[in-house]
Order: structure tokens, then C-alpha cells, then sequence
């Protein structure tokens, strides 16, 4: 079957495959978290994205570099799509000094301000507020940017989600809401904890545009994130988003997931898998062969077994560390270094 250059959705071959390397990557990355965690070697709490990777590579691949991207404590995949080499967020995981939050931050707390990443924040619906902040940024400066927050569903319930939303609203902010719905907040299912069958009524109550999109079709949320992003470039204010999803693991690492049944996390595997779905179309279309896929495959395996490698060798933060970075002056300098005196007895 001929190769062809043209292509699903408008994008070109070459940024096709790059999608599916980037969920590839993902979710070998994630796989490799999940087996140093019960190595003992990752401590802590840790939410895998395994299952989920279509959703955060097609939404985060609809920007630009210079958007912002607020995300919850299930952002290792949010990292490496928005740019943070795994390396760095391997070594995060395993707390090293070379790690994306200088092995500080840990699972829950990616950050880079160079890409842009403004968390990783581990209180559930917290960022909701914060992205109407930096959206609030944007608009007082007048830039062309815009912020991203994605959030699962368990953060809909938050009083964070209804006050972001609502001043976004309000204020009409350059921000996109996206929830992750993954069908499950931590052992809760959607289906028991909401009196609506979509977000639809939530955002129709802040008067703001939203839209269902398949979470497991990357190109499916690509181009409603598109959509969204230049309305709010444009002056039409913020989104709100729904993806149709689902997490292949419990909560988190901790979790044995028994509010849900084998049979059907085995249904969801076997039939909607994210990565495998974006492959047979791939090759469907003409755009890939099997050795494409292959070669992606092998290249993101090698780019986690590097990322752990480096993680595995880099060293600990020096015990003085922990004081660095704790309160800055105006002028951007350490105001308090100093390790504090000892209490007396």
C-alpha cells in the first residue's frame, strides 16, 4: 500500500506520527513509573495516565508553544506533551536533584516555566482557580495567549471548578476548561456522583460554549481544543470541554480498583485502547505502515529506558536544598536561606 503525504484531519504524515509517538511514549513511560514504584524506588503517591494519553496529546498538541497548561496530580503525560524531556520527569519521580522540580515536587508536582507547565497541583480542583489567573495575566497584558486546564472529573464537584469557572465567565478570560472524564473520581463512579449526564448543564449555568468529544480519539480532541483555543484567542472567552475517557489503572498505584469489575477494564482495553486505535487508523488511511508503528514503539522504549538511566543515576538534593527557592524578594533573589535555629527544649 502506497504511502501517502495527505493525511487525516489536515495535518500532514510526519505530524501524524508524531501524535502516535507521543502516546506511545506516554504510555511505555508510564509503564516504566509503574514498575520502579513497585521496585520501591518511586515513593509517594503516583496517577498513571495509562489509558488517557489521546486526550492530553490531542488537546496540548492543538497549542502553542507559549500557552499555559494547569494540570492536576495525573500530569506526567501532560509533561512530556507539553515538552519536559523524560529524562527530567523520571528524575522527579524518583525525587532526584535533576528532575523537572528538582526532586522536590514528586509525582504530583511537574513544573517548568521555560514550557510553559504551570502544575501538577495535588488539591484536587485547585488549578481551576490558578488557570483563571494566568488567563487574567494574558488578558491584562494583552497577549496572544492562552491557558489550558485539564482536570478529571472528580474536580467538578469542587468549589474551585464552579468559582473558576464563573469568573473566566465573567471577566470573559482567554482560558480552556477540559475535563478528563475518565468515568471514575477515585473509586466513585460518574454515574453515582452527578445528578446530570453531562457537563453541559454546568457550563450553560456560566453562560459558556461546551462541547462532548471522544477522550480516546486524539484527533477528535485535537480539533475541539483547536476550535476552542482560537475562540478564546479571538476574544470569545473560555470553553468548557468534556472527554470521554478512561484510566486502564486504579487511582493510583495504591488503588486495587475492586469498585469496578475486571471484565470491564478487559472491554475497554481490548476495544478502545487509545494508542492501538490511533495505529489501525493510521495504517487504515495509508499514512503508516506496521514498521512505522514499530519504529515508534522501539524509539519511545529507548527514550524511557534512557530517561530511567539517567533518573537511577542522578543524585538526591543535597539536604540544604530543602531551603532553597523558599521566599523570594521582588527583585526575583533569596530572601531567606538561612537554615532556622534549632527549637530549645
Amino acid at each position: 500500500m502506497a504511502i501517502r503525504e495527505a493525511t487525516l484531519a489536515g495535518l500532514s504524515r510526519e505530524r501524524l506520527l508524531d501524535l502516535y509517538y507521543q502516546m506511545t511514549l506516554i504510555r511505555q513511560f508510564e509503564e516504566k513509573a509503574a514498575e520502579a514504584y513497585t521496585l520501591g524506588k518511586i515513593g509517594g503517591f503516583l496517577h498513571l495516565y495509562i489509558g488517557q494519553e489521546a486526550t492530553g496529546v490531542g488537546a496540548i498538541s492543538a497549542l502553542r508553544p507559549t500557552d499555559y497548561v494547569l494540570s492536576s496530580y495525573r500530569e506526567h503525560g501532560h509533561a512530556i506533551a507539553k515538552g519536559l524531556e523524560p529524562r527530567a520527569v523520571m528524575a522527579e519521580l524518583y525525587g532526584k536533584a535533576t528532575g523537572c522540580s528538582k526532586g522536590k515536587g514528586g509525582s504530583m508536582h511537574m513544573f517548568s516555566a521555560e514550557k510553559r507547565l504551570y502544575g501538577g497541583q495535588a488539591i484536587v480542583g485547585a488549578h481551576l482557580v490558578i488557570a483563571a489567573g494566568v488567563a487574567f495575566g494574558i488578558e491584562y497584558e494583552e497577549r496572544d495567549d492562552i491557558a489550558l486546564a485539564l482536570f478529571g472529573d472528580g474536580a467538578v464537584d469542587e468549589g474551585a471548578f464552579h468559582e473558576g469557572l464563573n469568573v473566566a465567565a465573567l471577566w470573559n478570560l482567554p482560558v480552556v476548561y477540559l475535563c478528563e472524564n475518565n468515568q471514575y473520581s477515585m473509586g466513585m463512579a460518574v454515574k453515582k456522583a452527578w445528578s446530570v449526564e453531562s457537563l453541559e448543564p454546568r457550563a450553560a449555568a456560566y453562560g459558556m460554549p461546551y462541547a462532548r468529544v471522544d477522550g480516546m480519539d486524539v484527533l477528535a480532541v485535537r480539533q475541539a481544543v483547536e476550535a476552542a483555543a482560537e475562540r478564546a484567542r479571538s476574544g470569545g472567552g473560555p470553553t468548557l470541554i468534556e472527554a470521554a475517557t478512561y484510566r486502564f489503572r486504579g487511582h493510583s498505584m495504591a488503588d486495587p480498583a475492586r469498585y469496578r469489575t475486571r471484565e470491564e477494564e478487559a472491554q475497554w482495553k481490548a476495544n478502545r485502547d487509545p494508542v492501538s486505535i490511533f495505529a489501525a487508523r493510521l495504517k487504515e488511511a495509508g499514512v503508516a505502515r506496521d514498521a512505522d508503528i514499530r519504529a515508534s514503539d522501539e524509539r519511545a522504549a529507548s527514550v524511557v529506558e534512557d530517561a530511567v538511566a539517567f533518573a537511577e543515576q542522578s543524585p538526591f538534593p543535597e539536604p540544604d536544598a530543602l531551603y532553597d527557592d523558599v521566599l523570594l524578594d521582588g527583585t526575583g533573589a533569596i530572601a531567606w536561606r538561612e537554615k532556622p535555629s534549632t527549637p530549645r527544649d
